[in-house]
């Protein structure tokens, strides 16, 4: 086998997934229909960021609003359905990490779909600190010192990290305790994600109805 065939299916076997399942309370609607400011979904960035950043393959998990998101997710991503979204954030990383490893992924890096301005870099970033083992690897980003996304969860933690989740809390506590790998991203972008309703005429706006891109 050449090295470049190698390396292309070590990037088809990591996953990425966009969560996309919530219904943005604060923010003022389901954040899987969230436009940014010149009409592109921000589930389209994601997906982009993800599939540019080396992931062969992105799931996008959706909930609240799942019929109208639907539309709206780009061609070759795979929608996985979070049947008890309401449960909050678990379930839906739970719904996610189940998929992943129901097609056979080596790692799955992880972004929430708020935010839109990640570049594909940071992913790379990240992807690159689990090379050498992706399967057992646990990767966070950092920004000043503080964890943020996109974060990535080998093979070998995806049942583990699945029955330590609960309620609307992440990954942070299992990713803390068991020492992974802090990767500083702030030089790429701030890391923050998007969390304020959205501003009539300006800003991210909420779809409310068909999509229309294209």
């Amino acid at each position: 086998m050449r090295p470049s065939e190698s390396s292309d299916q070590q990037s088809d076997a990591i996953f990425g997934l966009v969560l996309a399942a919530g219904a943005g309370t604060r923010f003022g609607g389901p954040k899987a229909l969230a436009r940014d400011g010149d009409g592109v979904p921000w589930v389209v960035r994601a997906v982009n960021t993800l599939r540019a950043g080396g992931c062969g393959r992105v799931l996008v998990a959706l909930g609240a609003s799942a019929p109208e998101a639907h539309d709206l997710v780009p061609p070759g991503a795979e929608i996985v359905v979070v049947p008890d979204w309401q449960l909050g954030l678990s379930a839906t990383i739970s719904t996610g990490l189940a998929a992943a490893r129901e097609r056979s992924a080596s790692a799955l890096v992880i972004m929430p779909v708020d935010t839109p301005d990640a570049p594909p870099a940071v992913v790379r970033r990240v992807i690159a600190a689990a090379a050498a083992a992706p399967r057992r690897a646990l990767v966070q980003a950092t920004y000043g010192g503080d964890p943020g996304h996109p974060v990535l969860i080998g093979a070998e933690h995806f049942d583990p990290l699945a029955h330590a989740l609960s309620g609307d809390r992440g990954a942070r506590a299992y990713l803390a305790s068991h020492d992974a790998l802090s990767v500083p991203c702030e030089d790429l972008w701030s890391g923050d994600d998007i969390d304020t309703p959205p501003t009539i005429g300006s800003g991210p706006m909420i779809d409310s109805g068909p999509a229309t891109d294209g």
